[in-house]
């Protein structure tokens, strides 16, 4: 997630720099062929031009509308799994005591069991993380090695190290019990057995009546929650945006611009005897905004993909985290994840 208020030239530049100069150099060839190798047979009228154009912008607003709601949604859905992680940890240290049982556990035997159920939660949070961060078939880094090859390289400037940041078993070690990491961490989805284990461990507690029925419920209705918040979060990492909006635009865009020099050379041509040339920089100008609006709907489309348009899951999957360990009582917390080259991973 960029955080930055604006972009800079530079980062406007890095990102769309070399669409700049093949506009440029496509723009003046048209010219050229048009008025030293007398290509009038060209010539294009403006007005269906224009009809084009201004059908490519509906087309690419809709898509743009569209990929913005799935990012939107994206983010509430994280929200929504912070507010719940909070209500868990809190639930579990004030429902599970001594109030029910006819044998009485100590407040460390208490605390230990606390403090393995919110670590199970926090595991579960950086493995739904890292199960979002696999790549589809339809996201860039899937693409042609060139659009692959950069995608890696964003990917690193903005502090990604998928290789690091996706290992389940290691990220798993950390938060669970010994004997749990290797049996959750071979299952194909290990978020959704994680839950399942939250559930069991529920059930036993409830057979040692360290929890009433009630509270047995209650805490089994937080389980639930996650589970709605991980299917949203696949449901959106597994079903991309209709490939006939996301990518009929694309070539659109491409139509468009692809006849946009010869019509402007047309429609300058009658200024002056500069006229045509003077249309270079307004045909680079006209095309560049085109496809800037095609590239912000095709970079926000996916907001699980490790890229600067991303949900941060990272951060928030850390504030959650803090938020649990101080309610245990711990004072030796890690660090907010910090924003590297404006974006919040």
């Amino acid at each position: 997630m960029y955080i930055n208020k604006n972009f800079s030239l530079f980062q406007i530049l890095k990102f769309s720099g070399t669409h700049i100069v093949w506009l440029t150099v496509y723009a003046i060839a048209v010219t050229v062929l048009i008025e030293f190798f007398h290509f009038e047979w060209l010539h294009i009228p403006w007005l269906p031009l224009s009809v084009i154009g201004t059908a490519v912008a509906f087309y690419v607003g809709f898509k743009n509308n569209s990929a913005y709601d799935r990012l939107w949604e994206a983010r509430k859905i994280w929200g929504a799994i912070i507010n719940s992680s909070r209500m868990w940890g809190a639930n579990v240290k004030a429902y599970i005591g001594n109030q029910f049982t006819d044998q009485e556990y100590s407040s460390g035997e208490l605390h230990a069991i606390h403090k393995k159920m919110m670590y199970r939660h926090i595991a579960w949070l950086y493995t739904l993380r890292s199960q979002l961060l696999i790549p589809t078939s339809w996201e860039h880094i899937s693409q042609s090695k060139h659009i692959a090859r950069k995608t890696e390289k964003r990917r690193e400037s903005f502090g990604f190290n998928l290789g690091e940041n996706t290992d389940i078993e290691r990220q798993l070690k950390e938060f669970l019990p010994a004997n749990e990491v290797t049996r959750l961490s071979n299952y194909k989805n290990t978020a959704t057995q994680i839950i399942d284990q939250q559930s069991q461990d529920l059930k036993k507690l409830r057979a040692l009546h360290l929890i009433d029925d009630f509270r047995h419920m209650e805490l089994q209705k937080l389980l639930n929650d996650f589970y709605t918040h991980q299917g949203k979060c696949e449901r959106i990492k597994k079903f991309p945006l209709p490939r006939q909006y996301g990518s009929m635009s694309f070539v659109f865009v491409g139509i468009f611009i692809f006849l946009l020099p010869i019509g402007m050379v047309s429609a300058f041509h009658d200024i002056s005897v500069y006229g045509p040339w003077v249309s270079i920089p307004f045909t680079v100008l006209i095309g560049w905004v085109y496809l800037m609006m095609e590239l912000v709907g095709d970079y926000s489309e996916n907001p699980f993909e490790g890229l600067g348009n991303d949900i941060p899951m990272l951060a928030l999957t850390r504030v959650i985290e803090i938020d649990l360990k101080e309610m245990l009582g711990e004072e030796e917390l890690p660090a907010p994840v910090a924003a590297v080259n404006g974006v919040l991973i």
